[in-house]
């Protein structure tokens, strides 16, 4: 039996494949990176061994070290989790060759699916091999790994090379291999996928659907089970699909078959040859425990003859530090907080206070709601969101409640266009006009208004505020009074610096208030507090091309040097932050009079990259 595990990867997964070893009483064993030697995953396993460095590929993705520091640490089972090395049969091989179980299908599985190029092989799909523009659009594809990473969209025949570069580069940082190819891209289709599990012993289960087609760059934003709208006979078809790639291959534990279903017909993506993120949705439908049944299937127990009935719908979504508003561009900064209601399942790697840095991806935490029917599913993950509390970088939870609220998810079989179809409705700002307020008022809160020149007692104290992300200025009067804190239009009926009540209209409303530095949380809404006099703002010169994000610039166009001339809207530098990379353009045609970035240099948020002047 199995009686200690190695995780070959960190966060989340490393997390959720800990508890259900602490559950069987199983000894766990974490790997970190320099960046995440005080991460929750290394803080949590009852051993951790460090991966010197801090990129993927000094550390998460070296499988001669990893398998190391299990021997070295007394594992006797290593299990990949996803992303990394997940789908990387040389390192299956290597954990096997070492003297340990791998937690993991068979490495000849690995090859025969974790490539998609040989996946549509053995599925009889020959992929494109000369792109000509009928077949427009297509889709650049990475042939390793997942997470939406290494794909791009390409609708014009000459940024089909730019785009293949891209994503190649794309794929070999986040999976240590840069093979990629082509395919057609069907437009308005819906990306549904079956879970299965199968034993040594002739057993496949198909444990029904998920529908994961609400995407924002090919990643993943919110999941359901089972995927709604489809007829039965589609249903049986993607089962029977799935369970023939199953055996067509000897595949042994748990894997995803994922289909792009469009016009009723289902068309075959790739096999996914490891756990995916999205795997708690079918727990929850299903009351089974994926990883418990992965370690019960290495150890070569045998699963029943048919897996348990499928029970309701769960639904979950992905919060990640990013802003979807801003081109989903990814944020950094430290999680003062991190709460969601109990009624929900809240995966993680991160605890109050943890740094959120640029090496890896921008996944904070998983939220999954069970009930009965989809609708209820969707108002009870809808309302855990709303009233989550994360304190600190920008995140996606608004983005997340209004999807679910969203009619056209709301009615099922929204396709993967529908971020491109509702982002700006989606990211509109809708600032709660009295938060501004109950900031000001949590922080006059205990002031004397006899304690300074701007505490004159009949005269209104001014604050202002800018609401984030998107910029907004607000403007609050307030004032102090014998009987204590007023404002107009309100009825102050209680101040302190956490708590705020006040009587708008009759009704009584109440804003917590969370203070981290200059940022002011109220009710989930995030405020700055500004000075009462503007500060000097740094002028740039006219052309100056700026790091949107903090990331590390992983390369520059072909012959980029100062001097040279430059298209309005050329990309010039890459950048790569949080597993994604980011094109930096030129603002206009002109003359590249300076350059300060360079492959491999790490970057904060505004540095100068390079100076564009254009042409008079």
């Amino acid at each position: 039996m199995i009686t200690s595990v190695l995780v070959a990867n960190r966060g989340e997964i490393a997390c959720r494949v800990f508890r259900t070893c602490a559950e069987l009483g199983i000894r766990t064993v974490a790997v970190y990176s320099d960046a995440d030697e005080n991460a929750l995953h290394a803080r949590v396993a009852d051993a951790a061994v460090r991966l010197e460095g801090a990129a993927p590929a000094e550390t998460y993705l070296r499988g001669d070290l990893i398998v190391k520091a299990a021997l070295a640490a007394g594992a006797d089972a290593v299990h990949p989790g996803y992303g990394f090395l997940s789908e990387n049969a040389g390192f299956a091989r290597a954990v096997a060759d070492a003297g340990l179980t791998w937690i993991g299908p068979p490495p000849e599985a690995i090859e025969a699916m974790a490539s998609k190029t040989r996946a549509k092989e053995l599925m009889g799909i020959e992929p494109l091999k000369a792109v000509t523009d009928k077949d427009l659009p297509v889709l650049v594809k990475a042939a390793a790994g997942g997470g939406g990473r290494g794909m791009r969209v390409v609708r014009e025949l000459a940024d089909l090379d730019e785009q293949l570069a891209a994503a190649g580069a794309e794929a070999l940082s986040a999976f240590g291999d840069g093979e990629v190819f082509v395919e057609p891209y069907i437009e308005g289709g819906r990306h549904v996928e079956v879970q299965i599990m199968a034993d040594a012993h002739g057993t496949v289960w198909a444990l029904g659907t998920r529908d994961c087609s609400l995407q924002r760059r090919h990643q993943k934003v919110i999941e359901e089970a089972p995927a709604p709208g489809l007829t039965p006979e589609l249903e049986a078809s993607l089962r029977e699909m799935a369970v023939r790639a199953a055996r067509a291959t000897g595949y042994r534990g748990a894997g995803t078959v994922e289909f792009l279903v469009a016009d009723g017909k289902a068309h075959f993506l790739e096999m996914n040859t490891r756990l995916q993120v999205e795997h708690p949705v079918t727990e929850a439908v299903f009351g089974v425990d994926l990883v418990a049944l992965q370690l019960r299937v290495a150890e070569g127990e045998p699963l029943d003859e048919e897996p348990p009935p499928a029970r309701g719908h769960s639904v979950e979504a992905r919060l990640y530090a990013e802003d979807p508003g801003a081109g989903w561009a990814p944020q950094t900064g430290t999680l003062h907080r991190l709460s969601v209601p109990a009624s929900v399942r809240l995966d993680t790697g991160f605890t109050d206070g943890d740094p959120i840095g640029v090496h890896y991806d921008a996944m904070l935490a998983k939220a999954v709601a069970h009930a009965p029917t989809r609708a209820e599913a969707l108002r009870k993950l809808a309302g855990a969101l709303e009233r989550a509390v994360v304190h600190g970088p920008v995140t996606n939870r608004q983005l997340l409640v209004r999807s679910l609220r969203h009619p056209e998810f709301t009615a099922g079989g929204a396709d993967t266009g529908f971020y491109d179809r509702h982002l700006a409705a989606l990211t509109a700002p809708d600032p709660d006009p009295y938060a501004p307020l109950a900031a000001a008022l949590a922080d006059a809160h205990g002031r004397s208004r006899f304690g300074g020149w701007r505490n004159v007692a009949s005269q209104p104290q001014i604050k202002h505020y800018r609401s984030e992300p998107d910029g907004t200025e607000h403007e609050v009067r307030y004032r102090h009074t014998r009987g204590g804190l007023a404002a107009d239009g309100v009825r102050v009926v209680r101040a302190t610096p956490a708590l705020v009540v006040l009587e708008v209209d009759g009704v009584v409303r109440k804003f917590d208030v969370a203070v981290h530095g200059e940022r002011v949380y109220v009710n989930g809404a995030a405020l700055t507090a500004l000075p009462r006099l503007p500060e000097p703002v740094a002028r740039q010169e006219p052309g100056s091309l700026l790091a949107p994000m903090p990331g590390t610039v992983v390369r520059l166009a072909e012959g980029l040097a100062e001097g040279v001339t430059v298209a309005a809207g050329q990309p010039l530098i890459w950048l790569e932050a949080m597993k994604m990379e980011h094109r930096i353009t030129a603002p206009a045609s002109g003359t590249l009079t300076a350059l300060h970035a360079a492959p491999g240099r790490q970057v904060e948020v505004g540095a100068l990259l390079a100076v564009v002047q254009e042409d008079q």
